[in-house]
């Protein structure tokens, strides 16, 4: 699969006393890559959420394992580039990668998994065959 990239720039808000990309910044940036590159894929998360005949469901981050490379400052421009690893029953490993231009910034693996009511709830069947089929891409 090819990734999905998002660009984002850096503001002022998005650095610390050093004038250096505060580390939780990064994992804002991530989230809004991994919004970006469902709603590209055509997953509308509201339709979930409002749960229709069924309880809300959601996605959660379950685990993150990031690696901080290099900083970034004030007014970079930035990508995050986002794609899939693997798909389970109830959820789905991504890669994702903080760019500036072709130097890799930061890394991380995230391991998303689909709530419903608080427990973890199988991928539903249109969900998941989107998710097939950008894989088979």
């Amino acid at each position: 699969m090819m990734p999905h990239t998002l660009p984002v720039r850096v503001y002022w808000e998005d650095t610390d006393a050093s004038g250096l990309v505060y580390h939780a910044s990064y994992i804002r940036f991530m989230e809004r890559g991994r919004t970006e590159l469902l709603r590209s894929i055509g997953i509308d998360q509201r339709p979930l959420l409002e749960g229709g005949a069924d309880a809300p469901t959601f996605f959660v981050v379950r685990a993150m394992q990031l690696e901080f490379l290099r900083p970034a400052v004030m007014d970079d421009a930035l990508s995050v580039e986002t794609r899939v690893l693997e798909l389970g029953g109830a959820s789905l490993s991504l890669e994702q990668r903080v760019l500036r231009g072709v130097e890799t910034l930061a890394t991380a693996i995230v391991k998303v998994v689909c709530v419903e009511s608080g427990r973890a709830k199988r991928l539903p069947p249109d969900v998941r065959a989107t998710f097939e089929s950008v894989l088979a891409r």
